[in-house]
């Protein structure tokens, strides 16, 4: 029995860490600066991204290539963005915090995506770069 618990509460610490882990490299990627060019195919005349131009961005994201051996794409963070925009519909008119919170969470999920859709486009430059020089 004692050996059980501590399996649960080692699973339960482990999740726990494994979800800050991701959250925090999810945070650290959408802090980076995004080029002009992804803010102008995503039709965003501000310059600021917000969980309205996620799908707009996601929708790019795939139409975007990459040539990378291994591609990466948006899959946990599609589901993050649903959960939290969720939440927030739900926290609307009892909580506004937990509202703005899913707001700003919504804002980094479309700055992660607006990140990644840059760096394919630089990554594809530099390959048909090397491509020429050849």
């Amino acid at each position: 029995m004692l050996s059980a618990m501590i399996l649960t509460i080692s699973v339960v610490a482990l999740s726990q860490f494994a979800l800050y882990y991701w959250r925090a490299v999810l945070a650290g990627v959408a802090a980076q600066p995004v080029s002009g060019r992804v803010l102008e195919a995503a039709h965003v005349s501000s310059g600021e991204l917000s969980g309205q131009d996620f799908e707009v961005l996601a929708g790019l994201h795939e139409l975007t290539p990459d040539l990378r051996p291994s591609p990466a794409g948006l899959g946990l963070v599609r589901l993050y963005f649903r959960v939290v925009e969720a939440l927030g519909k739900v926290a609307a008119n009892w909580m506004p915090s937990v509202s703005r919170w899913a707001s700003r969470e919504s804002a980094v999920c479309a700055r992660y995506a607006a990140v990644q859709i840059d760096r394919r486009m630089q990554a594809n430059l530099a390959l048909a770069a090397a491509i020429r020089s050849c």
